[in-house]
């Protein structure tokens, strides 16, 4: 079976200058910190603040709250997915590559994120949409991978490993966000050995796709 690859996200802003683009990645990485722990709504001069920036240097990169909420989450879903990446051109065992992201994905707090996607920004901007088409494709290929090596039982979906992840690595956004470290990997990995095939049990209705979770 071919390995999934995907082409990374390109931003369609031009790219600044070296101290510029340094700038705009200290904001990003404050932003998704303080998004994290407070919430979407944190003052701009707080992550100025955090970012060793000024106001105008955030708002410079950042005309709006909806532009530096979009860019965050952008680069969480890209990092994810260069883990996923990783994970199936280096792991000979796919149902480690699987543990591998799944992991990650915690780690990088997408369900502190997760709410951001439909109250703060356009879900249907053309960056968004085409940092979760390609999260979705390499998840696939990896969750594929492990099914056809006989390692993952059949009857689960994409849609379920992302709602299980977001689930147990809550609560969300806010400052109890971080308390919960000490528990979050213990209880994922104990959900994907529920994962492992032979299924001990037969799953109440079907494999959830990303689109079930789509739906209202």
């Amino acid at each position: 079976m071919q390995t999934a690859t995907a082409t990374p996200v390109q931003r369609r802003a031009s790219r600044p200058r070296a101290d510029a683009l340094r700038n705009r990645e200290r904001i990003v990485t404050a932003a998704r910190e303080m998004f994290v722990e407070f919430g979407p709504d944190v003052p701009f001069d707080e992550i100025a603040r955090r970012a060793g920036v000024g106001n105008a240097t955030v708002y410079r990169n950042f005309p709006d709250r909806d532009a530096l909420a979009r860019e965050v989450v952008c680069s969480v879903l890209d990092r994810t997915s260069e883990v996923a990446e990783r994970a199936l051109a280096e792991r000979a065992d796919a149902f480690d590559a699987l543990e591998r992201f799944a992991h990650a994905a915690a780690e990088e707090r997408l369900s502190a994120l997760c709410p951001m996607l439909s109250s703060a920004f356009d879900e249907n901007h053309p960056d968004l949409e085409a940092a979760l088409e390609r999260i979705e494709r390499l998840v696939e290929g990896i969750m594929e991978r492990a099914k056809a090596a006989g390692q993952l039982r059949p009857d689960v979906g994409v849609g379920d490993l992302t709602f299980a992840v977001a689930q147990l690595s809550r609560p969300p956004a806010g400052t109890e966000c971080l308390s919960a470290d000490r528990f979050m990997h213990r209880h994922i990995q104990l959900f994907l050995d529920g994962l492992r095939a032979p299924a001990r049990s037969e799953l109440p209705g079907t494999a959830v796709t990303m689109e079930d979770l789509r739906q209202p």
